[in-house]
């Protein structure tokens, strides 16, 4: 699935294409992906323009003429295009014809992402129910200390809540993780203030790079050009159990818990 950095890609792609052109037409050629009714979501959109594109935990969002808001969840395997020659757009959802240049096309294997459609004061009250974003500079280390603390849940599963943190899934999560030196299943509010500091930085560190990276391409991952991401030689340990640990040289290993896999190195994250 998409994390912060692939969407924040896209985000930024789609800042020097998108703002300030209008759409035409719209053709939804998989209905599931499109909350509420076709009929609805293409006379709302048609005539509006583009005001300015941003990113809000995993979702790109869109803010449009007229008060309304475009909120693209990618889900899997979701990415957002224009329909050029390069783009290989094998599965196209949903096609935006704009005033000018090639159509926008949300494109979608696996057809779990979901395009929504707000006024600005519903959209306001869906993002306050988010997190924080874990690479705002009003997100400080002591703001994830105390909510860790309130939590006895794993702390790896902490992360992957999107109420507690905003875009962070369970690529960066175990990679934040591990550069910390903190184990996945360590109970949240076992983590002391010093291991709090340092797994904030090792957040932001992650996520930074990450984002220079373009993204991490494990499978279907695509920028808007169509180009893989350029983060996975990156990763330490995810998707790495039983090779070799860069750090300690102790294999890294596989758990299981909350139906979702965790990577650590056992030397040094004990």
């Amino acid at each position: 699935m998409p994390e912060l950095p692939e969407v924040e890609t896209i985000v930024r792609d789609l800042r020097l294409i998108v703002p300030q052109r209008t759409i035409k037409a719209v053709r939804v050629l998989r209905p599931n992906v499109v909350e509420g009714t076709e009929e609805t979501f293409i006379s709302t959109l048609i005539g509006k323009t583009f005001r300015s594109i941003s990113r809000r935990g995993k979702n790109i969002v869109s803010h449009m003429s007229h008060d309304y808001v475009l909120v693209i969840n990618l889900g899997m395997t979701g990415r957002l295009a224009l329909d050029t020659d390069n783009s290989a757009l094998t599965h196209p959802a949903v096609q935006f014809q704009l005033d000018r240049g090639r159509p926008l096309v949300y494109d979608d294997i696996r057809r779990f992402g979901k395009l929504r459609l707000f006024k600005e004061p519903d959209w306001e009250s869906q993002s306050d129910r988010l997190g924080p974003e874990p690479l705002s500079p009003d997100y400080t280390y002591t703001d994830l200390y105390e909510k860790l603390a309130s939590s006895s849940s794993p702390v790896r599963s902490w992360l992957l809540n999107q109420k507690n943190l905003a875009g962070v899934g369970n690529i960066y999560a175990n990679e934040a993780l591990h550069l910390a030196g903190v184990h996945p299943r360590r109970p949240s509010n076992n983590l002391t203030e010093p291991e709090s500091k340092l797994l904030h930085q090792s957040l932001k560190t992650i996520l930074y790079s990450a984002i220079e990276n373009r993204g991490t391409t494990l499978r279907n991952y695509r920028d808007t050009a169509g180009l893989r991401g350029r983060n996975k030689p990156n990763l330490k340990v995810y998707g790495r159990h039983e090779q070799a640990c860069f750090s300690c040289k102790s294999l890294v290993e596989r758990i299981v818990f909350s139906n979702r896999s965790a990577f650590f190195c056992p030397d040094c994250q004990r």
